[in-house]
């Protein structure tokens, strides 16, 4: 069947009356909007919209755009982050999976900011599922990203896309202090490892949780990445111990990697091979250790 197409909503003149200034959309527009599109927010696409102008230009402000960047924006939803981000960079690229908004948002944006229309364009796609992106490569990532894929909409794009230098995601609180966290702390993880393969990972912020409509029901947090080189090795590789060493967080490595080593002592053997020992866990090792410890040779190889 196919998907139901809903005509543009044309905002100029029609709008319900919204003191937000600078053409971002206030609460009051969102809601409006969002009534005219027939847009039911919905958990299963992490659907919560950003509408208070203060946090959009934090937002933009943290991001530290120059007027030469090309941001990627995923998940623009009704398109109160993409107005801030168009005026602060040279170009947006939105990658909406609703085609109800993805539709909408080039139109919303000629009505409230008409002078920056040209400096966008709107790919309708599961962003987990993008395989490229028409237009010049995107250098910085900003999105209020779907809290149910955020990690893995992350890993992909900052995997896909080696022209991204910077990037700042809007997450759960509790996913952005695993992706922040750093070796022996509590929340370090497999996201924490992941991240830090790519870039220099920290918190730049909580973001309250009124400013979002519908209001969830969970904290939410800003984390800030900076490229980097990442550590010699092979990622699927360094991935793969990574996840065996985090499938049982209790025991030490010796018995957590034996089935990706073949046994605890083949494990041991490699464990060794690397300046790691056997008795650490995982939530001890730096993503160099674990790069390291993917390239040493298996025993008898």
């Amino acid at each position: 069947m196919a998907a139901l197409r809903v005509p543009p909503v044309r905002l100029t003149g029609t709008l319900s009356t919204d003191p937000e200034p600078g053409g971002l959309l206030g609460p009051v527009a969102i809601r409006d909007l969002a009534q005219r599109l027939d847009v039911r927010p919905t958990k299963t696409l992490g659907q919560n919209f950003l509408h208070d102008a203060n946090t959009i230009r934090r937002i933009v402000r943290t991001a530290d755009l120059t007027p030469d960047d090309v941001v990627l924006e995923v998940g623009p939803g009704l398109g109160s982050l993409t107005l801030g981000l168009l005026g602060a960079s040279a170009h947006v690229t939105a990658v909406e999976i609703d085609p109800r908004l993805a539709d909408q948002l080039p139109h919303t944006v000629a009505d409230r900011a008409p002078e920056l229309a040209d400096r966008l364009t709107v790919v309708t796609a599961d962003a987990l599922r993008v395989t490229e992106l028409p237009g010049p490569p995107p250098t910085a990532l900003v999105a209020n990203l779907p809290y149910n894929v955020a990690v893995p909409v992350l890993l992909h794009l900052l995997e896909l896309l080696p022209s991204l230098r910077t990037a700042l995601v809007l997450v759960q609180a509790e996913v952005a202090d695993r992706l922040a966290a750093g070796p022996g702390t509590p929340a370090y993880g497999v996201p924490s490892v992941k991240a830090a393969w790519y870039a220099d990972v920290r918190r730049a912020g909580n973001v309250p949780r009124p400013v979002f409509w519908p209001v969830p029901n969970v904290d939410s947090g800003l984390v800030a990445l900076t490229r980097r080189p990442h550590p010699p090795g092979d990622r699927a590789a360094t991935f793969a111990v990574v996840d065996a060493a985090f499938a049982t967080r209790r025991k030490g490595l010796r018995a957590a990697l034996a089935r990706w080593a073949g046994s605890p002592a083949a494990a041991e053997q490699r464990l060794r091979a690397a300046g790691i020992d056997p008795t650490t866990r995982g939530e001890q090792l730096s993503v160099e250790q674990f790069a390291r410890l993917a390239a040493t040779e298996p025993a008898g190889g």
